[in-house]
């Protein structure tokens, strides 16, 4: 009988994860075998668990998804990471592509769907799921763009901190980097996005459904 897929969830809202769990280990096929409320979290529960998929929110509090998908990439070249999250932005789903991600999925999608997406990331498959797609396929037909596709990586995800009301100093002890760099990625992030300060970096991530209101 084949193994089933071991699954890793990450979110930090307990009640996400328990509602996933319950879903995830109702399928035959697929086992949640650990689960993390964090990036740290989630770095050590890869290391122990070795999971075929790590199902990633992206909105994590603290580093976001695509930070903690970056690092473990780095880490593990063959790890198979599914982003997972309310956000359909086709800005987050770049970022979590280029991070390495191997698919993105909703929230909001049918569970057949959050199935199909685990099992295809599983065997080493792309896979973004209809909501996506279709948002993403309006976007370049339309010739439209989240300013904040002009970003790095990096500048993305002290973007994103510092949207949320971080200091300099907080993101820069998050993502493990001086505050120097930080201040010269917060340099950067304002230059390329035309803003003069925080308060107008967190209207530009609210306009475009990246942080709540």
């Amino acid at each position: 009988m084949k193994k089933p897929i071991r699954v890793m969830l990450v979110d930090d809202h307990m009640v996400v994860r328990i509602g996933f769990r319950m879903l995830l280990d109702a399928t035959p096929d697929i086992r949640v075998v650990a689960e993390a409320d964090s990036a740290e979290s989630a770095y050590q529960q890869f290391e122990a668990g070795s999971p075929d998929v790590i199902l990633m929110d992206i909105g994590l509090g603290g580093a976001t998804g695509v930070e903690a998908t970056r690092r473990i990439i780095a880490r593990d070249p063959a790890a198979r990471v599914l982003g997972l999250s309310s956000h359909e932005d086709p800005s987050y789903v770049r970022f979590m592509l280029k991070a390495g991600a191997l698919g993105y999925v909703s929230k909001r999608s049918a569970p057949e769907e959050l199935m199909q997406a685990v099992r295809t990331v599983a065997a080493g498959g792309r896979f973004l799921d209809t909501h996506v797609s279709q948002r993403m396929a309006m976007q370049a037909f339309d010739g439209g763009q989240n300013p904040v596709e002009v970003l790095s990586e990096r500048e993305f995800a002290v973007f994103i901190e510092l949207a949320r009301g971080m200091s300099v100093n907080q993101v820069a002890e998050l993502l493990n980097i001086s505050p120097r760099t930080a201040g010269t990625h917060l340099y950067n992030i304002k230059q390329k996005l035309a803003v003069a300060n925080q308060t107008e970096l967190a209207l530009i991530a609210m306009r475009h459904g990246m942080i709540a209101p």
